[in-house]
């Protein structure tokens, strides 16, 4: 799915643009984050565990696409940007993580964790 999700964004991409086709995958995934929330039966979760395929595929791929057409032109070393990036990536996953986990603590409801991590997208 992930393979899917990188080919149909990066179509959408060329149309559109990178900062137009985050913002849609931002989207989707706010739009996800509260479907998962809702969930009652087994082909919800299939259909939930597609989406999240496809927008992980597409998420990945556009956002180090959109980062190095950041990098300025002509730098003859990238990895010291992309080794920053990678950093940036395990913050944001820590983050994530401890949110999930400190939210499904404190109120003993997953559910309200993925609920919550809507509100990370729609930060973005």
């Amino acid at each position: 799915m992930a393979v899917l999700g990188t080919i149909v964004f990066a179509k959408l991409s060329d149309w559109k643009g990178n900062k137009f086709t985050l913002s849609v995958i931002f989207f989707i995934w706010m739009v996800t984050c509260i479907f998962v929330y809702f969930i009652d039966t087994k082909p919800q979760f299939y259909i939930a565990a597609v989406s999240v395929g496809i927008l992980m595929g597409g998420t990945q791929a556009m956002a180090r696409s959109t980062y190095s057409k950041l990098l300025p032109e002509n730098t003859p070393d990238t990895t010291s940007y992309f080794s920053f990036y990678d950093v940036i990536e395990k913050v944001a996953t820590v983050l994530g993580t401890f949110s999930f986990g400190i939210i499904g603590q404190l109120t003993g409801s997953m559910r309200l964790s993925v609920l919550a991590l809507s509100g990370f997208f729609y930060w973005l």
